[in-house]
């Protein structure tokens, strides 16, 4: 049968170069990069190469970046690190469409006493800079916006936000891990002040990530321990998990560009494919400013957990949306807010194309999801 993975937001294969990369370092060079002896310093200097080639990619100085498990821990050091070191007040700008991570932050935050403005989203997914400008307080500490959305792949206007916080002397976090590799991310072009990062959407290891704090922003560690990692995050570091980082980004900083046009190519196939074949079709997300990898389409009359249980017999990996969400009964937060019918929205996929899909894929997925749609609609009542 064939396979064909089709769930690239929720994670990625490691690409060989990056598990090359990696591989001494667990077995040979595994010194603890705090000893100052030599098999530690070899560590040591492996590691802050690492830094400074993810720094280099998002533009950045090197001691600005932090390693850390990944794009949650990375939004939860971002949102509470600097609401808990800010002196200036207690309330904190986010949108209604944020990822688990930054959202659960927020609300934990709100148990301690902060205020959280949820801003809305227009039909696209999309968060207006005004709407920003407005929310804005003599007491906001943090304004935290995604990059680009892991649901329905709406880019946000990043660069506008930024020059309307940058103005008003407000921290900017953006969580910018479906971003990275797929759409330029530069801390300054952007206006930013923290950046998440996460590996494993890259081609690159599961449990890794960073965090880029702009020099100046104040921020505290939420563990306790030893002075690792500028004494933000405590703990001996995974030395080969951040030399894959590294790598996985470099790799996809190199390719960006042809990778764009690429899945640009496939997702247009793809859902000119599902138009063609399939009627009462709704897609979901920003027409012009989405990534290029990603397409959320909702499927009346058909249930959407049906309906990729249906393509997985068939050898076909999608999702319905966050993977991190992918538990619960609830309809999706991101379509939610976006006003998409709720008995729509439950007829929801998410399709994110990836480094290893060509034409062929996309054809078998059209025939197949074609198949599946009128089987499940002819059962429905």
């Amino acid at each position: 049968m064939k396979c064909v993975y089709l769930d690239h937001c929720a994670t990625t294969p490691v690409r060989e170069e990056v598990v090359e990369s990696m591989q001494s370092f667990f077995s040979e060079e595994f010194g603890n990069p705090s000893n100052i002896h030599t098999p530690g310093q070899r560590a040591r200097n492996a590691l802050e190469t690492a830094r400074k080639s993810i720094a280099s990619v998002i533009g950045v100085d090197s001691r600005e970046v932090v390693f850390t498990s990944g794009g949650t821990e990375s939004d939860n050091l971002a949102i509470k690190g600097v609401a808990y070191a800010s002196k200036k007040g207690k309330h904190i700008v986010t949108s209604s469409i944020e990822h688990p991570a930054v959202l659960n932050s927020c609300r934990y935050l709100e148990s301690q006493g902060y205020s959280v403005t949820y801003l809305p989203v227009d039909e696209y997914g999309l968060v207006s800079a005004d709407s920003v400008k407005g929310a804005l307080r003599s007491e906001t500490v943090l304004v935290s916006i995604m990059m680009a959305n892991n649901e329905v792949g709406t880019i946000q206007p990043i660069k506008e936000i930024g020059e309307i916080t940058r103005a008003r002397g407000i921290p900017f976090h953006t969580d910018a891990v479906q971003a990275v590799g797929k759409i330029p991310v530069k801390a300054d072009d952007l206006n930013v002040d923290l950046i998440s990062i996460s590996g494993h959407k890259i081609y690159g290891p599961k449990g890794v990530g960073a965090l880029y704090v702009r020099k100046g922003i104040p921020i505290t560690s939420l563990m306790h321990g030893g002075s690792h990692e500028q004494g933000l995050r405590p703990g001996t570091e995974n030395v080969p998990a951040s030399i894959g980082l590294a790598r996985a980004m470099e790799h996809a900083e190199e390719e960006r560009d042809a990778f764009f046009q690429r899945m640009l190519d496939l997702r247009s196939m793809l859902k000119d494919g599902i138009k063609k074949e399939i009627n009462d079709v709704r897609f979901n997300g920003h027409p012009e400013h989405s990534l290029p990898n990603l397409l959320n389409a909702s499927f009346r009359f058909v249930e959407g957990e049906a309906l990729l249980l249906s393509l997985d017999t068939k050898g076909i990996a999608v999702s319905t949306g966050s993977a991190c969400s992918s538990g619960s009964l609830e309809t999706s937060h991101v379509l939610t807010a976006m006003g998409v019918d709720p008995e729509l929205a439950t007829g929801s996929l998410r399709f994110s194309l990836g480094r290893m899909n060509d034409e062929e894929d996309v054809s078998y997925v059209i025939a197949v999801l074609s198949e599946a749609v009128t089987k499940l609609r002819e059962m429905s009542s």
